[in-house]
């Protein structure tokens, strides 16, 4: 049997070898993937409101507070898609209201580009066959409803077996030592996912809140479902911000009369998340996740270019649990250095400490 290279070079070929591997391995399994993974990120919403749940009311067993969790869950999501449904059609009324001022911005920008002829909305509609489209559209609706139920299937089974993952433990580390390490390490990944969903949550909140506030005194139509949007794009690091501001300060331009509303919006919705993103989120986060701020634009791209919509919004929690495995091997740490923010990878950061009694330990 061949020995492993024991020289640093060689061994970090290796690693980069089987980084690239993961990598085709990843982006060829991504139908199967992301399906699971958006269902463990649901699996550690629903563990986090049970073990809230049963912090509030400890004499309930593990069991209800986990179908209390599920219940809670599910309300959320039943009542996003009753706000979604509710404002959609009256967006497209409104925006349908639009057309002579849409054709009027399509004028002036034509004429600035010295474009001649450039149509009206009417025109390209009236040339528009939307039965090319329909396959598509049906294909795509199928995929997403095909995902949507593989999501359920697996959160279901994870909340299902998640009493033997102890058992699993036990079997795979026989030292107490080796078990005692891998629990930690699974907390430390757990908690990181917990806060990083916490804090999305509060500060996409805070500016879709805000953002409502100053959409309704402005004027502008459907804010309820702006503001929704825009709770649901902070989730995505970077680009979610930019369409937060950009997409109802363009709707703004062709519904809202003249241009200084709509340049009053666009500086307002800009000023709420730049005072959140940079001076409430940096407070509320800390060094918790202590991800180098360059690493959370790649990770973005990365995991964007890998699995596309799905893989930016889970960018940041993949990227904090690749750190904190590569972590803790040596082969693959200066990997996990590279991606920290101060070098020391497996620091948990302020808030992540827990007391004894927080982590029942696995004997």
């Amino acid at each position: 049997m061949p020995s492993l290279p024991t020289s640093s070079i060689a061994r970090n070929a290796l690693v980069i070898i089987a980084v690239i591997l993961s990598v085709a391995a990843l982006r060829w399994l991504g139908d199967i993937l992301t399906p699971l993974l958006l269902a463990m990120f649901l699996a550690v919403m629903v563990d986090g409101f049970s073990r809230v749940i049963r912090r509030r009311l400890p004499g309930l067993p593990p069991g209800t507070a986990v179908l209390a969790a599920i219940a809670i869950a599910s309300l959320i999501f039943i009542l996003c898609a009753v706000v979604v449904a509710a404002n959609t059609a009256g967006f497209l009324t409104t925006l349908a209201g639009a057309e002579p001022k849409i054709d009027r911005l399509i004028t002036q920008a034509a004429h600035m580009l010295r474009v001649k002829n450039p149509g009206t909305v009417d025109h390209m509609l009236r040339h528009l066959d939307p039965t090319q489209y329909l396959g598509s559209v049906a294909t795509t609706l199928q995929g997403v409803v095909s995902n949507v139920i593989l999501v359920l299937v697996y959160l279901g089974f994870l909340i299902a077996s998640r009493h033997a993952f102890e058992r699993k433990t036990v079997k795979l580390f026989r030292s107490r030592e080796d078990r005692q390490e891998a629990l930690r390490l699974f907390l430390r990944v757990r908690d990181a996912l917990e806060r990083y969903l916490w804090i999305q949550t509060v500060t996409g909140l805070i500016i879709a809140i805000a953002s409502w506030v100053v959409m309704v005194a402005l004027g502008l139509d459907n804010a309820l479902f702006w503001a929704f949007l825009i709770f649901i794009v902070n989730y995505i690091p970077i680009i979610g911000a930019a369409a937060a501001i950009l997409l109802p300060a363009l709707f703004g331009v062709v519904q809202l009369e003249g241009y200084l509303r709509p340049a009053l919006l666009l500086g307002a919705l800009f000023a709420i998340t730049f005072v959140v993103g940079n001076i409430l989120l940096p407070r509320m986060q800390g060094d918790s996740l202590n991800l180098d701020p360059l690493i959370v634009l790649l990770s973005l791209a990365f995991w964007g270019a890998l699995w596309g919509l799905t893989g930016m919004f889970l960018s940041t929690p993949l990227t904090v649990l690749a750190m904190m495995i590569l972590a803790q091997f040596d082969g693959s740490r200066w990997i996990a250095v590279l991606l920290s923010a101060d070098g020391d990878p497996q620091r948990l950061g302020r808030g992540f400490e827990r007391s004894p009694d927080e982590a029942v330990p696995i004997r």
